[in-house]
């Protein structure tokens, strides 16, 4: 089953990013990874920011599917008319793909590595 992940962002200064949405927004901290990656409650679903170390869509927010398999979505995706930019690859977390819809938008698929 396909679902939305997140929604992702990407910040140059995470700490900075982290303190933002946390404090200004008020939205809780679900999980963070140093200064790779940090995801917040955003009440239904994820917003996640990477940092620079972790920019997988080159500064482009994105929504990130959470799939049971990447390589298979991928094949599916791709055959539909999905231009793959990146991957299938392992990343800390997950196995992921960057990829762009047939209009141009941004998108990654990902599944947790166990």
């Amino acid at each position: 089953m396909t679902r939305i992940g997140n929604v992702l962002y990407v910040a140059e200064h995470l700490d900075e990013a982290v303190r933002f949405y946390r404090d200004a927004l008020g939205l809780a901290v679900k999980f963070t990874d140093g200064d790779r990656f940090a995801a917040f409650d955003g009440g239904g679903a994820t917003f996640a920011v990477a940092g620079p170390d972790e920019d997988v869509t080159d500064g482009v927010p994105a929504v990130s599917f959470k799939v049971a398999d990447v390589a298979a979505t991928v094949e599916r995706v791709t055959a539909a008319g999905a231009r793959l930019v990146r991957g299938p690859e392992d990343g800390p977390h997950e196995t992921r793909a960057v990829l762009r819809d047939p209009a141009g938008n941004a998108f990654v698929l990902y599944s947790p590595r166990t």
